[in-house]
């Protein structure tokens, strides 16, 4: 491949967005795909919208799963690369791919066997959305092993400086679901609808052709890929290196998910319809986060290169050029969700009754979108020191603070305007504390030079 971007020499800002605009609109083309899905749903109506929030639920969940492979791979591929080691790199790979493997079989085991009693946790009161919630579960985390591979290869790709695979891989798969959404949600000619099952399909069927798009490019390449062998066993030193690093990172996605399922709970005793509210709205909200954990994936490897190649200095500049960017652009998101709430939110559910709920949503979350764009730039670059303890345990701590404010402030006056106003909050809080973490961390760097502190 000749897309790599040089991430250890040349100007800071040049190198950096050069890698991070693919992967920034990457992760638009994967918000775009999944409000694609929501809008097709929304026009179904809100009870479809809210049995698609409860499993999907359950893929947020699974992409904490995989990120203990996907992590740990990232960052070992990029040290490894940055210290002229590609062969190491390649054995990096092999490891991530195979774990990726593995918990896509037991996950997906776990989804189809245990929808029940998964789905019903939530306490939605229609039986009609239990059931189809049941369904659209089976179907996208019993599949979910291709959502796990394009997980992993952009992992990967990104730390060689290859963000541009990824993008068009993708660009594929949102062109696709695109037009399979209609036709299977609601039938075209003789081909009958599905409505949510024909969503959930058109999702799998998608991220399986990205997967092959993925297996096609990579075929191409003579740095790491060309080296990678899925059957053959991996040394047990790199495997645990890469479970020490990307083990914290997936506990952090894994338990920042269940405390939004035990929130989703709180919200469902608003009613059915406050679910939808939730998921469609988070859908939107996605602009901001979505984009800033592309570009916390470029930080990541950017800083992980130059950590691997000791430079120091470099390592600092990148981060401080990321958080200034993304800074600016959740100011963008903030002025987008306070000023044109009702339109936004208003492309997704078209009941009347609903569309006041969603606005808020919007407002209350508008409020604090560049403070959380700095708390995930901030966790790519930390991660791609190896830090991803640390990273996590802010995280966590915070994260689970909103169990205890949602339930204070949803008892007052606010009502469910309070859980919102949770989310806000923490993601203030952390935005902050991150930023001078990093600060702290990187005068560690400079006072040691020449010593690891991992």
């Amino acid at each position: 491949m000749n897309k790599k971007v040089d991430l250890l020499k040349g100007h800071i800002f040049t190198s950096l967005t050069e890698l991070a605009l693919p992967i920034m609109v990457t992760a638009l083309v994967q918000m775009a795909y999944n409000l694609t899905d929501m809008a097709w749903i929304g026009i179904a109506g809100a009870s479809s919208v809210a049995a698609v929030g409860a499993g999907g639920m359950y893929v947020w969940l699974s992409q904490g799963v995989v990120a203990l492979a996907k992590m740990g791979g990232q960052v070992k591929v990029a040290h490894a690369l940055g210290g002229g080691r590609k062969e190491e790199a390649a054995q990096y790979a092999s490891g991530a791919l195979q774990l990726g493997i593995l918990f896509s079989i037991l996950y997906g085991a776990l989804c189809i066997f245990g929808a029940k009693p998964l789905i019903v946790f939530f306490g939605l009161s229609n039986r009609w959305i239990v059931e189809n919630a049941q369904i659209y579960l089976k179907i996208t985390c019993g599949l979910i092993v291709f959502s796990y591979m394009n997980v992993i290869l952009t992992g990967i790709l990104t730390a060689m400086g290859d963000s541009r695979t990824p993008l068009k891989a993708n660009v594929v798969g949102l062109v696709l679901n695109m037009v399979l959404d209609p036709i299977l949600i609601f039938g075209l000619g003789p081909v009958k609808g599905f409505g949510v099952a024909g969503a959930a399909a058109a999702t799998v069927f998608a991220q399986a052709v990205v997967t092959l798009v993925f297996i096609i490019a990579i075929r191409k390449d003579k740095l790491v890929f060309d080296k990678v062998r899925l059957i053959q066993k991996v040394p047990w030193d790199y495997m645990s290196s890469m479970i020490r690093i990307g083990f914290p990172a997936s506990v952090q996605n894994l338990i920042y998910t269940s405390i939004s399922m035990i929130l989703t709970r709180f919200v469902a005793e608003f009613g059915d319809t406050a679910v939808a509210v939730l998921r469609v709205g988070g859908q939107i909200e996605s602009i901001s986060w979505m984009t800033a954990d592309g570009f916390a994936a470029a930080i990541n490897s950017f800083v992980g290169q130059n950590y691997g190649a000791k430079q120091y200095g470099r390592v600092k500049k990148g981060y401080f050029t990321a958080v200034a960017v993304m800074f600016l652009w959740g100011l963008f998101c903030t002025f987008l969700l306070i000023v044109f709430p009702k339109q936004i939110f208003g492309l997704f559910i078209h009941e009347a009754d609903v569309i006041p709920m969603g606005v808020r949503y919007l407002v209350i979350l508008g409020v604090s979108q560049m403070f959380m764009c700095v708390e995930l730039t901030t966790v790519g670059a930390l991660s791609g020191l190896g830090k991803t303890l640390l990273s996590s345990v802010i995280s966590i701590v915070f994260t689970t603070a909103r169990i205890p404010l949602a339930m204070f402030l949803g008892s007052t006056s606010l009502g469910l305007d309070g859980i919102w106003w949770a989310f806000s909050i923490s993601s203030i809080i952390k935005g902050i504390l991150f930023f001078l973490c990093f600060i702290v961390v990187s005068r560690k760097i400079g006072k040691h030079q020449e010593k690891k502190f991992l």
